[in-house]
């Protein structure tokens, strides 16, 4: 398969997947060995995620713009801020620690990734069906403890299939937060873990890395950024709707047709 269209493939499908609780890396990685996709130093996966941070940046920014011309003067924008950047702690400390073990070992074994994906979802399942009390209901007033409590969960996605956004929503969710603030804080805390994951990456791979690679990851990242965009918009309200079922039983149906096609064909 020609290396541009598999790129428009797979960014399209990180766009997809990125804010849904479902491992967008796990469905990159899969589908990527399902049409013979080899990145170079696993970064087109990481690095395409810069597309999907701008679709959140694009739909939010009246609310980001807002909260940057009221940081000086609002206690509330400042505790915001806060936040985000305590939950975003855990996982830029861990991640920077692990990366090498996280791409070499972790990216490199489909069949820890489909397990991932099968335990994930019944995971997500029976926290979607769960009673708990809802005590937080707005994300943009998410006290800093919980908010780092949330940042720490988000850590266990760094094994492919667990999915960033699937550990913070059910984090969330398990924390006391109704549904639609959970995943709205979700999008706000993608943008510095994936902003910081793509400078990361880039930076360690920056001598490996041709201009052929920078081609496709450009494809990949636009490709993202369009898909990215439609999913932010709409995602609220079907969670609304919906809850996370629909996702836990599409992580389960992906990770169990992933094992039997490792079974079968290696």
């Amino acid at each position: 398969m020609p290396e541009i269209f598999s790129a428009t493939l797979l960014g399209v499908i990180e766009g997809l997947t990125e804010f849904i609780p479902v491992s967008s890396t796990a469905h990159l990685i899969l589908v990527g060995r399902a049409i013979g996709f080899e990145s170079t130093g696993n970064s087109f996966e990481v690095l395409i995620q810069l597309g999907a941070v701008i679709a959140v940046v694009s739909v939010y920014f009246a609310k980001l713009w807002h909260l940057f011309v009221t940081l000086p003067s609002s206690a509330e924008s400042r505790r915001f801020v806060l936040s985000i950047l305590l939950a975003f702690l855990p996982a830029a400390v861990i991640g920077a620690l692990a990366h090498d073990f996280i791409k070499s070992v972790l990216f490199e074994s489909p069949a820890i990734i489909c397990i991932a994906l099968i335990v994930g979802g019944f995971i997500l399942l029976a926290v979607d069906r769960m009673a708990i009390e809802k005590r937080y209901d707005d994300a943009m007033t998410f006290p800093p403890a919980l908010c780092l409590k949330i940042g720490f969960i988000q850590c266990l996605a760094m094994i492919p299939g667990t999915s960033r956004s699937g550990a913070t929503i059910a984090g969330a969710l398990l924390l006391g937060a109704e549904k639609r603030a959970a995943a709205e804080f979700s999008f706000f805390l993608a943008m510095p873990t994936m902003a910081g994951a793509f400078a990361y990456d880039l930076f360690r791979n920056r001598d490996i890395l041709s201009a052929n690679d920078a081609v496709i990851i450009a494809v990949g990242f636009v490709a993202a950024l369009v898909s990215g965009i439609f999913v932010v918009r709409y995602l609220l309200d079907f969670v609304s709707r919906h809850g996370f079922a629909p996702f836990a039983y599409w992580r389960i149906g992906v990770g169990t047709i992933g094992l039997i096609a490792i079974i079968a064909f290696g």
